[in-house]
């Protein structure tokens, strides 16, 4: 059973449409710009991380887009997760940690990377800001028995899942056509769905957040390190959702990921630039409440019905140009809409 939060409606509405049928449909688009003022949430300030880069005529390749400012908008992670990591990410903010420094890494369908070239040289490295927390490995998952309302809505996710797979059975009785039903599957949890406006996975009371396009995560070395969140990266590529659980996700890109992922791919190991002058700089990171002129931004509610008719779109895409819905989607697949606020 598709793991995203949906109603029963929605469920049972991935059916076979004739033509004149889906003239009238609407693509997911669609939805999400017909919905309603009231199905919109706003994103503090606060929750935002700005990093502007140094302009793209620094590097090599970088010429199509000369003197063009660089500003990539990363939404940090609400409580209940990673909430030690973000509390770092703020600090080294406030620190003026990351200004000066570079990317340094670019994986093709993968990531990318920056903070410290010389993190590992103690002589070089640049100093950390005092009172950053050491994170355990147990803190990448979060437990969600106090937090009523999360729970409350993972397990509506799983109750859709009972219904929705009572659904398929009912039609397979009949005869009738079950691959509009949402029936796939996550392999890497026993649900995984958009909530409270973020791709989240859960198993029992334990849920975390999962490697979807655009997610920021915290760079580490070898186990127990968790990393302090000075080194940073963003997926550019298919979800690479077996660094669940594995690596701290504390945030993602809301705008701006094209600066990032159309940076030059490193050639040494691992998408690593091998010469300071390959690397991108960075101007600064603040926290959005310190940028003067900064647009509002809000993203639809994971809980609304506009979203349930997207996600449904999403999965069973029934507009003119789709000869057979697909009958589900990966929740990565489902990304949560956020617009800036006119």
């Amino acid at each position: 059973m598709h793991k995203h939060l949906l109603p029963l409606a929605a469920l049972l509405s991935a059916t076979a449409l004739t033509a004149q049928e889906k003239a009238a449909v609407h693509s997911p688009p669609e939805i999400v710009n017909a919905a309603p003022k009231a199905d919109w949430l706003a994103i503090a300030p606060s929750d935002l991380m700005v990093m502007d880069l140094a302009p793209p005529d620094r590097g090599p390749g970088q010429a199509s887009a000369k003197g063009k400012p660089r500003r990539v908008v990363i939404q940090l992670m609400p409580a209940p997760f990673s909430e030690g990591w973000v509390s770092n990410i703020r600090k080294l903010a406030a620190a003026r940690f990351w200004d000066g420094l570079s990317i340094n890494r670019v994986q093709d369908n993968y990531v990318v990377q920056w903070g410290d070239a010389n993190g590992e040289d103690q002589a070089k490295a640049r100093k950390l800001p005092e009172g950053l927390a050491v994170v355990p490995e147990d803190k990448y998952v979060s437990d969600i028995s106090d937090s009523p309302y999360l729970a409350r809505t993972l397990a509506a996710a799983h109750v859709n899942e009972a219904i929705g797979l009572a659904v398929v059975a009912a039609q397979a009785a009949l005869g009738n056509d079950t691959k509009s039903i949402h029936s796939s599957v996550d392999p890497y949890s026993k649900r995984a769905t958009n909530v409270i406006g973020w791709p989240i996975a859960s198993d029992g009371p334990q849920a975390w957040p999962v490697h979807c396009y655009g997610m920021v995560g915290v760079g580490r070395d070898m186990p127990p390190n968790t990393g302090t969140g000075a080194e940073l990266y963003t997926v550019i590529g298919h979800a690479p959702r077996h660094l669940d659980r594995n690596i701290a996700l504390v945030g993602r890109v809301i705008e701006g990921i094209e600066h990032l992922s159309s940076l030059p791919r490193g050639t040494g190991a691992l998408g690593f630039y091998e010469t300071a002058e390959e690397r991108t700089p960075i101007v600064s990171v603040r926290i959005g409440s310190e940028v003067s002129g900064l647009p509002a931004y809000e993203y639809l509610s994971t809980e609304s019905a506009s979203f349930a008719r997207y996600a449904d779109a999403r999965a069973n895409r029934r507009d003119a140009f789709f000869i057979r819905p697909a009958g589900g989607a990966d929740v990565c697949n489902i990304p949560v809409p956020v617009r800036r606020v006119k």
